[in-house]
């Protein structure tokens, strides 16, 4: 392995988890139960086009929502885990249906459940607000906090060093996220 820099041009997938990455963490609970969180525009963005471009993205999270299912749907994110107990076997569930290596795969978590799964992956990152256990495994840690932009961040990086990073006219049907 050499630095971050020169092993963002392998990554062939990403991974997330949702609460504490695209969300700061915070989650406001209604009397139905439903369970209401904030995502970031700019992660929305980049996610967007990373799949347009041809990157096959995961959220895997413990937690659950028909907000949080109907938002990644939105985005064109198709391997969505919520409820996860396991985030092993549904990282390998995502490996094995993409054809992936673990070398080339990005996960980005914040907490205790996701150390695990991000030592199997070639690049852990995480957002600048992630606990320290998760900090001490990461090859990278954003400047950015979770639900402030760090997924946008990693994507774009990548996107960047691998010369499909959209500079300027970007995809008109983008723009509805």
């Amino acid at each position: 392995m050499g630095n971050f820099k020169e092993d963002i041009v392998n990554v062939k997938a990403f991974v997330f988890d949702c609460d504490g990455v695209f969300t700061d963490g915070r989650i406001v609970m209604l009397p139905s139960g439903e369970m209401l969180r904030s995502f970031h525009a700019k992660d929305g963005f980049a996610v967007s086009l990373a799949i347009k471009r041809g990157y096959p993205i995961a959220v895997i999270s413990g937690g659950k929502g028909e907000a949080m299912m109907l938002r990644f749907r939105k985005l064109g994110v198709t391997d969505i885990y919520l409820s996860c107990g396991d985030k092993l076997e549904a990282l390998e569930d995502f490996r094995a249906k993409h054809a992936l290596n673990y070398e080339n795969i990005m996960f980005m978590g914040d907490d205790i459940p996701d150390v695990e799964p991000m030592l199997q992956c070639g690049l852990p990152v995480a957002p600048a607000d992630a606990v320290p256990e998760v900090k001490n495994i990461c090859r990278y840690i954003s400047n950015v906090k979770g639900g402030d932009g760090c997924v946008r961040d990693v994507i774009e990086q990548v996107l960047k060093a691998q010369g499909t990073w959209a500079a300027i006219g970007c995809e008109r049907d983008l723009f509805s996220l």
